[in-house]
């Protein structure tokens, strides 16, 4: 049976018969149980869901949860799904299909949800009987790769926005900085993400942004450009791009986005257009 777990209140309510009266006594009303959001950094984490502890991720897009055991990792956890219940669930959060896109989650967590990233790709050792051929990693706030000792941008925005904090991220970016989150998004598959960043000359942005479906794999370069006047609310950004689209295949190009905001005090947009065009 598929799991579902609803964030933030869970409240239990006493359901009274109103047409009979017993003569038995009346149990109060079971305070609600609540879970708040708290973000909280690595080193917390690290101790808080120490090797072997097990817990609950919550896909934030599906609301799906499933139940893993921490392993190994030191500088993020690095998990397995308990059993093969939960490695069928966790597949079915990536439909089907076993992915390194990352994914914002929650991770339930004594009386907290804990905002999180995940990816979907079994890799290396794994050791419970789960039908899941190595392990994932979950990366938390200050997580970084256990090969460059780096943070991984398309973790940290999943991160924020499990924490209901992405939008307050993105509206503060420079051109380049938010160009760059936009390509992780399209990279994550977030179509709710891009749509919050993109503009389009098309009637139908939505129809547009289906597009992206498309892409299966991304690489990029933002090249080198004057910097951004304080004031301005115009500007271009050129990016070298490496995309894999379905039924195509390799497309090498280089494209200029346009990026544009009302008012000097506005949140920047991106054009994404030239990319759209690129894969038709």
């Amino acid at each position: 049976m598929k799991k579902t777990f609803f964030i933030i209140f869970l409240s239990l309510s006493l359901f009274c018969d109103t047409e009979n009266t017993y003569a038995t006594p009346v149990e109060p009303v079971p305070s609600p149980i609540s879970f708040q959001i708290e973000i909280q950094n690595w080193e917390a984490v690290n101790k808080l869901l120490p090797k072997y502890s097990k817990f609950t991720v919550v896909d934030v897009e599906s609301g799906k949860s499933f139940d893993v055991q921490r392993r190994a990792g030191s500088r993020h956890a690095d998990v397995q799904p308990l059993t093969r219940e939960d490695t069928k669930i966790m597949k079915e959060i990536y439909d089907g299909n076993w992915s390194w896109r990352r994914r914002a989650v929650l991770i339930l967590a004594q009386d907290s949800l804990i905002p999180a990233s995940m990816h979907g790709m079994p890799h290396g050792a794994g050791s419970l009987q789960n039908g899941f051929r190595g392990h994932f990693c979950i990366h938390f706030l200050g997580s970084t790769t256990h090969r460059t000792g780096k943070s991984d941008i398309n973790h940290h925005v999943m991160i924020l926005k499990a924490a209901g904090r992405i939008d307050e991220y993105m509206n503060n970016l420079s051109p380049s900085q938010l160009l760059n989150v936009l390509f992780v998004t399209i990279k994550n598959g977030d179509k709710g993400l891009a749509k919050n960043i993109a503009i389009s000359n098309q009637k139908n942005i939505k129809k547009e942004l289906k597009k992206i479906e498309k892409i299966e794999a991304i690489q990029w370069a933002l090249l080198q450009t004057k910097e951004t006047e304080p004031y301005s609310i115009a500007t271009e950004i050129p990016v070298k791009v490496n995309l894999f689209i379905r039924d195509i295949g390799l497309i090498r190009t280089k494209l200029s986005f346009t990026l544009v905001r009302t008012s000097p005090l506005s949140p920047w947009k991106v054009n994404i257009d030239p990319l759209l065009s690129s894969i038709n």
